[in-house]
């Protein structure tokens, strides 16, 4: 995986426990499981629509929305960002 998508994830964990009042990574975080998995839903459809209806641009945009609420979602089941490159390694060669 690209070293960008590594560094939002790592950024994602250090702001679970951010004294910033500001951080959203942190109120998503203090709002519980729920609320994160509403966001990647909310986020998710964002996309689909942008995908069928918007721009490149739009849909681009969405996606890395996607791409930071999912992050958030596995970091706050645990999942290490190694877990998620082992996964894809091992399904390489899987068709």
């Amino acid at each position: 995986m690209p070293d960008s998508f590594l560094n939002l994830y790592k950024t994602i964990e250090s702001r679970k426990t951010s004294k910033n009042k500001k951080s959203y990574t942190r109120k998503l975080y203090n709002d519980g499981e729920k609320k994160i998995a509403q966001k990647f839903g909310e986020e998710s459809a964002e996309l689909i629509i942008d995908f069928l209806k918007g721009s490149k641009k739009r849909t681009t945009e969405e996606a890395i929305d996607v791409i930071y609420h999912l992050f958030v979602l596995l970091s706050a089941k645990k999942i290490k960002f190694n877990e998620l490159e082992k996964e894809i390694l091992k399904r390489k060669n899987v068709r």
